[in-house]
């Protein structure tokens, strides 16, 4: 099952997270993402988050319909992302895509993409924002890039440094490389052939893909 949470960031483009969308997935809002489910014509299965970011009046709406609540208090330890997390993942989730993650508060932003990282998750994380994809990729995994000859890839090291890195199918290729945090070295590649994948040795790298939204997955 492939859970879908919807995050309370600024969403510019309601139908580029409508084409992510498929019949089967899981609908989570986490707090006021709430309102980005609704926009497109969907009702989240939950609602998880200390709920103060939504209206009460349509809190109670969702729950008379039968959207289940997991109410938390206000002065908790996890943002209102990391609780939907954790509920998708009790739910049997085998995979979760966040929408409408990012914009708005700069701290918040932040935190949302470097929650990707954390090495506690048993499941995939993507995060999704236009036509653009992050996920991570850790020490001994190859990922296989999903975005279309001409797209777009960068990476960034979000530890102190990631090795062995070796790319195959992109334009500037890099083989056994170290990658250090904070180094723009591994930004602005483009993908020259298919399939083209990245391998990590050590550490925790951020893969930012730029994918082919023309015809929407409906599974």
């Amino acid at each position: 099952m492939r859970a879908v949470i919807f995050v309370n960031g600024v969403v510019q483009d309601s139908s580029a997270l409508a084409r992510r969308l498929r019949a089967s997935d899981h609908l989570i809002a986490a707090d006021g993402g709430t309102r980005h489910c609704l926009a497109l014509g969907r009702r989240p299965h939950a609602i998880v988050g200390d709920l103060d970011s939504l209206d009460p009046a349509l809190v109670a709406e969702m729950e008379r319909v039968g959207v289940l609540i997991e109410r938390h208090p206000a002065a908790k330890d996890k943002t209102d992302l990391e609780l939907a997390i954790e509920y998708a993942i009790r739910q049997g989730a085998t995979a979760i895509l966040l929408l409408g993650a990012l914009g708005g508060r700069l701290d918040q932003s932040l935190a949302n993409v470097l929650l990707l990282a954390r090495a506690e998750w048993p499941i995939p994380i993507t995060l999704a924002e236009g036509d653009e994809e992050a996920q991570i990729v850790r020490e001994g995994e190859e990922v296989t890039l999903s975005a279309p000859v001409g797209g777009a890839v960068s990476v960034l090291a979000l530890t102190a440094q990631v090795t062995g890195i070796t790319y195959r199918g992109l334009e500037y290729p890099l083989d056994d490389f170290t990658l250090p945090l904070g180094s723009t070295r591994g930004v602005s590649n483009v993908v020259a052939t298919q399939p083209a994948t990245i391998r990590v040795g050590e550490g925790v790298l951020l893969v930012v893909q730029q994918i082919d939204e023309a015809e929407p997955d409906s599974r």
